[in-house]
Parts: C-alpha cells; structure tokens; sequence
C-alpha cells in the first residue's frame, strides 16, 4: 500500500494543476496516471486559453460569454469564480515559463474565439495545450512532486453508507501496467479525479484512445451522480478519415467554411448572421450537417474550411501544425486548398457532480477538468474555456484538498441537492442485463465495507482482474464497437426519440455481452488487453447515463438538439439533470440552476449570434 495526503488521478492538466496547488498548500500530494504526464490528452489542445487581460476587457464580461454559451444552464458561483480567476492563472503560467504568442510590443497576443464578446483567447501557436502541459510538468517536477505514472486506476476505496452524502473515499485501488502489481493508494485528505473525457463513447472523436470515461464510471458506481451528461459537444471541424482536430484558432484568424457550392454558408443560410464562422460551436456543427443532409455538402460528408487567403507568412505563423495536420491525414497543403471538415465528438460538458470547490457528495472526492461538472459549460462549452478551466479549477481543488480553503460552496451537490424525481421511457430496464435481472455494475458489483475499505477493494480488484485474464470469454473490442457504432448513429449532434431508445437497448445488449468479456492475452506485464477490457466498461456506464440524459431532456437547448423538441423550454428544464447509481438502483432526478452570482443573477435571454 502507498500512503499519501492527496491522490490525484491522472497528470493532465487539471491534475498537474491540482497536484501543485495541494502541494503548495502543505499537501503530500502524488499523482497516479496511466500515461506518463505529457502524454495526457491535454497536449492535444491546439487553440487557446481565455482570460480578461485586455484593459477594455473584463471578468464579468467572460463570465455572461459563458453564462451565454452555456445557454443559461451554468451555474453562476462556478462561472464567476472561474471568469474572476483566469486571468491570475494566465499571469501564473507566464511567469512559469509559457511561451505565449506575443504581439510586436511584447504583450501576449490575444485573438477572437466563437462566441466571445472580446478577442481573450491567449495561445502559444496552434500547440497552446502541448506547451501548457510541458509548463506545468516542469513544476512538479522541481517540486519533487511523486508521480506513479502507467498505474491504471480501476476502482475507488469508497464506504458503503446507504446515503452517498455519508460516504467516504480513503482512496483508489491502481494496475502497475510494467509489473502487474495490484496495490492501495491511501489518501488521508482527498482523492481527486482528473481522468479527463470519454471520447471513446463515440467511434469520431477529436480525443485519445485513452479518454474512455474512466473517472466518471468509477466514481458513478461509488454512488457520486453524474450531471448534464446528454450535453455531449461536437466540434465543427475535425478531419473526415481520423477526427484529427483543427483548431478554431483557423477560425479565429479568419478562416472561412464554404459548401459545394462555393458558399459561405454561415451567413448564406441564416445560420448566425453576426458572427458566422465564430458563432458557437454547437451553431456552426449544426450548420455543417444541415448543409451535408441538404445536398449541399462535399462528397456527401464535409464541407471545406480555407484559410489561404490569410497568407504564408501569417499562416506559418500562428497555425503551422495545422498545415502539417491536414498534409498527414488528408493529403492537402492548406497554403493552396481548402481543408476538408466536419463534427466530431470533442468535449462533455457533464460529469461529476462537483461544487466550485470541485468537491463530490462524497466526503474526500473531488473531481476537475473534463471529468467534473461545476457546472461552468452547462450546456454548450465556449472555445477556449478548457484549459482555463483546468487551470482554475485544478488549483481550487488542490487548494481544498489540502484544507488550505474553508469557504463553503454555493453549488450543492447529492441526494440532498434533490428538487424532484425525474422519469425516462426506456424501453429496457437501466443498468440490467435482461428483464429479469438485476441491476449490473460493470466492474463486478458494490464497493467494500466501511472496515478496511482500501485493502478490501484491492483485494476486490485483484479478483475482478484474475477471472478477466484465467476464464474464457468475448473480446472486449467487439462490445466497445456496438457502443460506439449505437452513440455515432443515435446520440449524435441531431436526435430523436426513436434513435435514443434503441441505443438504450444497444447498450443493454453491450451490457450482457460484457459480462462475459475475456482477457486473451494472459501475461501479467504490459497486458494492454486487460487494461481495454477495463475501460470499456467504463465507456458502457458512461453511454447510458448520456442517453439517459438525452432522452429525458425534451428540450432543445445548447449541444442538445432534439427533433420532437424545436424550442428552449426555461420553464420546465432551466434543471440539471443528474443519473446516480445510488447503491445498484439506477435513479434520475434534477436539482435547479443557480443563476444568482457573485455580483449579478443572470436572466435566461435568447441566444442568438
């Protein structure tokens, strides 16, 4: 067993950030991380961080861009916390050493991002996420900060008090992938989850292999709800045959989408008459998809995005790896060509119910980055808000974890949160199997008892993993691909009430298929099998609670677009919607938004760009 004040799962952003914030605060702090620090799928972030830095900029003008985007379903103590803090967190990374783009006068560039009121987007090139991470690694290893890296955490060490408000985590139970050891991680003031998204729900996706939804999953089956997972973002440019990323930064420096027609379709067709390409991102992937399903789309597919007109120099500039981007994957020089584009799936919104301390119901856990739900995006994130997020957040978290804050949060969080039941027509039973079963909990069932809770779930663990790796069984790869295949054609950008229950019932069917998953390769050292094996029960949980979420939300509001549902409805879903385990019985219920901030109460507008 190792024992640690702080345990901060996975070393991307958010969790590099946490970790030193813990550690300055007087924390032992390790982080345990599957992937070696840099290789975190924050690296993969190409277009900026937005702060109020500008003299004719300001917080409160970020804070109402993101209350805006997020169409009214943020919460305001999170979203004024974080628009309050950025900048500070902008000057911090500077001051570490972050080669930030500069203008001719020396001051960090800043340029214009979809839905900002303000040019705040700060960049470092179009490899912004690559440096901010290689920044903050610097940090904590000149703190001597200890870092487990390639150690999978399968399962939280969580009590099993009826009431998940009166549980605690003393910790998670990891795989040394190098070795096969099984081992405890103790932690006598805080777990925190910084495990990042679930891209792999989705077969097209901006993310890595490795964003499998692994926090959320293991913190959902310890009881810890998962809210507003139906708002799934679809970026409106990544490319056809991989889902490799372009940035918005092309965007944001002028780029422009055209259809097969050779028009510029964002103003053409209505789609935001103001602000065209830089509208929001769920406006511009509806847009692009409206275009393809209307015949006005490239090979029926993608449609194009050009930026020659910007020129080489500026170009080679400030967006060089997106030439190399589109001249790997796609064969085209983006200095003679358009680029060929469409949505992919690229960040959730929801995820762990947190409070703007980043703290669960669950007394000891705590949750940030994309794996958390503060909620700041609600539902539509605004481009460039991601890494500040994780920035601000990581350090509030860290800074809690490490008793250094006794500021009580404004977000609630838990059953107690509660202000009604919610209800779903599924057409199968959630969480089962088959009609007359039980409830099924991928990872093979409750948590452990209050007694001994860490070594008993190791000791849990080591068994799920022996019986992974010594029965006979089905490959996981073939229950991972009914998800993914189910989500891209059912749970995509445009849904429909017929489309979301039969992913429900592909989902049941992935559900039963993995409990006969088998691990072929039988080796105890570098077993990738295993791990795969793993995640995917993860992507199987996480799945669900999206689809719940999607079909009981009746609405169209934000990345939510429902066919049966034209309309935002304030009156009957300005809600989050929240899907808890709560001990084996799947349970949906909703709790309000909060939009009384720090200075103002933000009302509901039509959003429009």
């Amino acid at each position: 067993m190792y024992e640690h004040d702080v345990i901060v799962v996975g070393a991307g952003g958010a969790g590099l950030r946490a970790a030193i914030a813990a550690h300055e605060n007087g924390a032992d702090v390790a982080l345990v991380t599957k992937l070696h620090p840099v290789r975190s799928h924050t690296g993969a972030a190409e277009g900026g961080i937005n702060a109020a830095l500008h003299p004719e900029d300001s917080w409160d003008l970020h804070a109402y861009d993101t209350m805006k985007g997020s169409d009214y379903l943020g919460d305001a103590p999170a979203i004024d916390a974080f628009a309050k803090t950025a900048p500070e967190e902008v000057i911090q990374l500077e001051h570490w050493g972050m080669p930030f783009s500069r203008e001719e006068d020396g001051t960090v560039s800043q340029r214009p991002f979809g839905g900002l009121s303000h040019p705040r987007t700060t960049y470092a090139g179009a490899e912004t996420g690559h440096h901010l991470l290689h920044t903050m690694y610097e940090q904590v290893v000149k703190r001597g900060i200890e870092v487990y890296d390639e150690w999978y955490v399968s399962r939280l060490a969580v009590t099993d008090e009826d009431d998940p408000g009166s549980r605690t985590c003393h910790g998670v139970v990891a795989y040394e992938i190098a070795t096969g050891e099984i081992s405890g991680f103790y932690a006598s003031e805080g777990v925190i989850l910084a495990t990042g998204g679930l891209g792999e729900v989705f077969d097209h996706t901006t993310n890595a292999i490795s964003c499998t939804g692994d926090g959320q999953a293991m913190a959902f089956r310890a009881g810890a709800p998962m809210e507003d997972m139906e708002f799934v973002q679809f970026h409106p440019t990544t490319l056809p045959s991989t889902g490799v990323l372009i940035s918005e930064g092309v965007r944001g420096e002028g780029g422009i989408l055209y259809n097969s027609e050779e028009e510029r379709f964002m103003f053409e067709y209505g789609y935001a008459n103001n602000e065209g390409e830089l509208a929001s991102r769920d406006v511009v992937s509806r847009a692009e998809l409206t275009e393809v399903n209307e015949g006005r789309g490239i090979e029926d597919e993608y449609v194009h995005l050009d930026m020659r007109h910007l020129g080489e120099e500026r170009i080679l500039d400030r967006l060089e790896n997106i030439l190399h981007l589109a001249e790997d994957f796609e064969g085209v020089d983006g200095l003679d060509d358009p680029m060929p584009v469409k949505p992919g799936q690229h960040y959730q919104m929801g995820g762990i119910e947190v409070d703007e301390h980043g703290e669960s119901c669950i007394d000891g856990l705590y949750a940030v980055g994309e794996c958390a739900c503060y909620s700041l995006h609600g539902a539509n994130r605004l481009g460039g808000n991601a890494l500040p997020e994780l920035m601000v957040f990581g350090a509030r978290a860290g800074r809690h974890a490490a008793g250094a804050v006794d500021e009580e949060a404004k977000v609630p969080t838990g059953p107690s949160a509660k202000s009604e039941e919610g209800g779903v027509d599924s057409p199968v039973g959630l969480g089962q199997v088959g009609d007359d079963s039980g409830v099924v909990a991928t990872d093979g069932g409750a948590l452990a008892t209050p007694q001994d809770v860490l070594e008993r779930a190791a000791e849990a663990e080591r068994e799920r993993i022996e019986t992974l790796i010594d029965r006979d069984g089905i490959n996981h790869a073939d229950v991972r691909a009914l998800v993914q295949e189910t989500m891209t054609d059912n749970v995509n950008v445009f849904r429909e009430e017929g489309k979301l229950k039969q992913a429900l019932r592909d989902i049941r069917k992935a559900r039963k298929l993995y409990q006969d998953v088998a691990v072929r390769d039988p080796s105890r050292t570098y077993n990738t099998d295993l791990v795969h094996t793993i995640e995917t029960g993860n992507i199987i949980d996480c799945a669900e609670a999206i689809t719940v979420g999607a079909l009981a939300r009746e609405e169209f509001r934000g990345a939510h677009w429902r066919k049966q549902y034209q309309e935002r409805d304030d009156e009957n879903w300005l809600k989050h919607t929240l899907y808890a385990w709560n001990g084996g019985s799947p349970e949906l219920y909703y709790k309000p938004v909060i939009l009384e901030g720090h200075e103002e109460t933000y009302e509901p507008k039509e959003r429009s760009y």
